[in-house]
């Protein structure tokens, strides 16, 4: 468990100025709709205690360049971010929704539509307030449905999880945001703490077991949260219409010779990987982790970055290893949200093919590439492509542009794989390599047959 915080010391941690919503004021009859007895007096023993009306705190704050001091990587900031910031207070009756909480909640995603802001959740509740019954839960109903307005409107949603989440905060604004943070040892589930069973694993609970299944996207310790959040609120809430450039080449600058020379040269462990190229082309990224279906893959890196001309991109690339169904779900999640918020798109490929173990079928592989591919052929901005190793198959493929994919002199890009092909066709070992040059896998072949656009150079090339 962390060291739990009120509403308001969350807000200044994490803000540079904050003015709070008029809050909608609703009525109900003596000790609330269900006439709990003793609700009332509850209700006024939380107000005391904490110094707050209701178990929420709504208005609009700034974030941004006093994170990162006067100047972000050598060039001036681009300056503060203004969004609507909600936060519980957990103090106040465990931070449980009730209908008072649900107009709170309304009001500010409705301000923050009119207004064209992101919003920022910091969440910290038990769940659902026992002493409105089911019109408590139904706010569930209402605050997914705002969120769902506020998607469609193409506004970015951020939320960092407290200690604790749980219940139906975690269900809506937590596990529904856009990017999902939260705080090291947060309790974070939909099951509360005295609702599990008996032997239930505590660690199941946890924001670092959220992490693991691919729920949550990052811990970021209390003190870092500041800048962090600046950081995703300026990538996040900056369009751009014009496609992600082509990246140079790092790696070789003259074409291969053969078809085996292709692959020997994207095998080479000394080529260069997608986080060299990702080094170069952006100041500052951030990452998004996990499928939010319960898996995550390490072998695909997707997240956002600021380019050298200060416009964000977002990225999806592969590191070379077969890419899991959890890596094309991310991919497919990142594609889309990045349709969503009118952010360019480029895909890095370097895969010797999708995942072929047992436990990848069992995850869905097939299902999960079918969802990339529908994703990069549906995206509402431009995907760019560029190949930097192997292009192993669908497997790689899937994360390809139609019509602007390129490749570097030190890649590949086949049907199959040439040992892979010798073996179907029943051909011996030696003849491995002339079976890659009846590929035609190299670069120039590809451009030569139309496949691909074009080979990249190296810098000033």
């Amino acid at each position: 468990m962390t060291d739990r915080i009120s509403a308001r010391e969350a807000i200044a941690l994490v803000t540079d100025s904050f003015a709070e919503l008029t809050c909608p004021k609703g009525e109900s009859g003596p000790d609330g709709p269900l006439s709990w007895q003793g609700y009332d007096d509850a209700r006024a023993r939380a107000a005391a205690r904490t110094g707050e009306e209701e178990s929420v705190v709504c208005g609009t704050a700034t974030f941004g360049t006093a994170s990162f001091g006067t100047t972000i990587d050598g060039r001036p900031p681009l300056g503060p971010v203004t969004a609507v910031l909600v936060a519980f207070e957990f103090g106040f009756l465990g931070g449980s929704l009730g209908e008072r909480t649900g107009d709170r909640l309304e009001a500010a995603y409705e301000h923050a539509r009119t207004h064209r802001l992101p919003v920022v959740s910091l969440v910290a509740t038990g769940g659902s307030r026992m002493q409105e019954g089911m019109l408590a839960l139904t706010q569930l109903q209402r605050v997914a449905r705002q969120s769902a307005l506020t998607r469609e409107a193409g506004l970015a949603q951020i939320a960092v999880l407290r200690d604790p989440t749980t219940g139906g905060g975690w269900a809506t604004l937590g596990a529904g945001a856009d990017v999902t943070l939260a705080l090291p040892g947060a309790q974070v589930a939909f099951a509360g703490s005295r609702v599990r069973p008996p032997d239930a694993d505590p660690a199941a609970y946890t924001a670092e077991a959220q992490v693991a299944a691919g729920s949550v996207d990052a811990l970021v310790p209390r003190d870092g949260l500041r800048e962090t959040l600046a950081l995703w609120l300026d990538l996040l809430t900056r369009p751009s219409a014009g496609a992600a450039p082509v990246p140079p080449a790092l790696g070789a600058t003259d074409p291969p010779a053969t078809g085996w020379d292709a692959v020997q040269r994207a095998r080479a462990p000394e080529r260069p990987r997608a986080e060299a190229y990702l080094d170069a082309l952006f100041t500052r990224r951030a990452a998004i982790g996990g499928d939010r279906s319960g898996g995550t893959d390490d072998g695909v890196l997707c997240g956002f970055g600021r380019a050298d001309d200060g416009r964000t991109i977002a990225y999806a690339a592969q590191r070379g290893t077969p890419t899991r169904p959890a890596g094309y779900r991310t991919a497919a999640r990142l594609v889309r949200l990045a349709g969503r918020l009118g952010i360019p798109v480029l895909t890095l490929v370097d895969t010797p093919g999708a995942a072929n173990d047992a436990d990848a079928e069992r995850q869905g592989a097939g299902a999960a590439i079918a969802d990339l591919f529908a994703a990069v052929a549906t995206a509402r901005t431009p995907v760019t492509t560029l190949v930097i190793g192997e292009g192993g198959s669908g497997g790689a493929l899937a994360l390809a542009a139609p019509g602007n994919t390129w490749a570097t002199p030190d890649s590949y890009f086949s049907v199959i794989a040439p040992e892979s092909a010798a073996a179907i066709l029943k051909r011996p070992a030696d003849e491995v390599r002339a079976t890659a040059d009846q590929l035609r896998l190299r670069p120039q072949d590809l451009v030569e047959l139309g496949v691909i656009r074009g080979i990249a150079e190296r810098p000033g090339g």
